[in-house]
């Protein structure tokens, strides 16, 4: 199938970004935005779980319940990651580098399974990782499920309301196209965020 002119920009920012994240969480090196490359070392499980202020929000044994002014431990296994039903808490807490990859990751294969798969996963069944590398593979398989389902669809599912039948967000009443967007816009501002607790956790202890 050809992939629809338009969708090859929001496919190429999905790839860049997606590279970007994977190369700050894993190194040995990753873009430094100059052209250069910057030696990274692989994101530990200490870090991975890392609290940088009291009451975050991350991933959890199940059997030790869910942080604080969450309510529950989404996901399936032994491990769950922070939630609550709406409204979220207000301020909202500060998410670890575990709960953001995690949210990433169910985001991404949750919703290429609603859009070319079974349309059937749920988040309940989803499963949660409690070490780093874990977590770094589970988020490159989601991505590539993701890629695969948009390299599936053509002019017209990209109009059609719906095309994306995931049951956690807005999809069932937007296009296509718009979810896309999303999709993007959410791996770029997580990225962003990881990779600013990656910096803190590096100079935490300094000055």
């Amino acid at each position: 199938m050809t992939t629809p002119p338009r969708l090859l920009p929001l496919l190429a920012q999905f790839d860049f970004a997606r590279e970007r994240l994977v190369g700050r969480l894993s190194g040995p090196v990753m873009d430094s935005g100059d052209g250069t490359g910057t030696r990274v070392e692989p994101v530990t499980d200490d870090e991975y779980l890392w609290e940088p202020v009291p009451g975050c929000w991350s991933v959890r044994r199940r059997a030790d319940g869910p942080g604080q002014r969450a309510s529950f431990l989404a996901g399936g296994g032994t491990w769950g990651r922070d939630a609550a039903p709406y409204p979220h808490p207000w301020p909202p807490p500060v998410t670890t580098i575990a709960w953001r990859l995690s949210h990433l990751t169910e985001m991404l294969a949750l919703r290429a399974d609603h859009t070319s798969g079974s349309r059937s996963a749920t988040r309940d069944g989803h499963p949660v990782n409690g070490d780093a590398a874990g977590a770094v593979a589970a988020f490159e398989a989601a991505a590539d499920a993701w890629r695969r389902a948009l390299l599936s669809v053509d002019d017209t599912a990209l109009d059609t309301v719906g095309h994306c039948t995931y049951p956690y967000g807005s999809d069932v009443e937007e296009p296509f196209l718009d979810i896309v967007w999303w999709v993007n816009q959410e791996l770029l501002h997580h990225g962003a965020e990881i990779a600013l607790l990656r910096d803190l956790h590096r100079a935490r202890g300094r000055g």
